[in-house]
C-alpha cells in the first residue's frame, strides 16, 4: 500500500510547488504588447509617458498597471477641450476591442509612472506589469527612447 502512494505523494508535492499562476489554456483571451517604449524623465522630473500598441483576443479593459521604476503608474487620457489640451486618469481604465489595436501614444491614450525612483535615462529598460479584466497580467519590458515624431500629411500640391 505504501508503495502505491508514494507515487501519488510525490505528484502533489510537483503540483504543490508550481508558480501559482495558472498556465493559460488554449481558447482563454490574451492580450499581446508591441513597442512598449517610455520616455526619458527630463532633469529635475519624477513623471514620465510610456506608450504602446495592445491587442486583446477578445473585448477587455486594460485596469491597472504596476512598475518597480516608479511609485504609482495611472491610465491617462489627453483631449482636447475648449481648445485646450487636458490630460486626465482613466480610473475605469482603457477599454480594448477584440482583435484591434489600441495605440497608446503620445497626444492621446498613455501611460503616465509618477514617482519615478531613478531618472530614466535612453537606453534602460522599465518593466510594467499590465493587469485586464479578463486575460492574463502581462509583463512588458519597455525600452527608454524618444517616441518618434507624429507623422504629418502631406500638404496637397497648390
Amino acid at each position: 500500500m505504501t508503495h502505491r502512494l508514494l507515487p501519488l505523494a510525490g505528484l502533489l508535492l510537483l503540483t504543490a510547488c508550481g508558480s501559482g499562476d495558472p498556465a493559460p489554456r488554449p481558447g482563454d483571451p490574451t492580450v499581446t504588447v508591441a513597442d512598449a517604449l517610455c520616455r526619458p524623465t527630463p532633469k529635475g522630473r519624477q513623471m514620465t509617458g510610456c506608450y504602446m500598441t495592445l491587442t486583446a483576443s477578445g473585448a477587455d479593459r486594460l485596469v491597472s498597471v504596476e512598475s518597480p521604476a516608479a511609485n504609482l503608474v495611472q491610465i491617462h487620457e489627453s483631449r482636447m477641450e475648449s481648445n485646450m489640451m487636458i490630460m486626465r486618469e482613466l480610473r475605469d481604465g482603457l477599454p480594448l476591442p477584440a482583435g484591434q489595436g489600441t495605440a497608446l501614444e503620445p497626444g492621446g491614450n498613455h501611460l503616465m509612472l509618477l514617482g519615478v525612483r531613478e531618472p530614466l535615462v535612453a537606453g534602460d529598460a522599465v518593466t510594467l506589469k499590465l493587469t485586464f479584466a479578463t486575460a492574463a497580467p502581462v509583463e512588458v519590458t519597455a525600452r527608454v527612447a524618444q517616441p518618434p515624431a507624429p507623422e504629418t500629411a502631406p500638404s496637397a500640391a497648390p
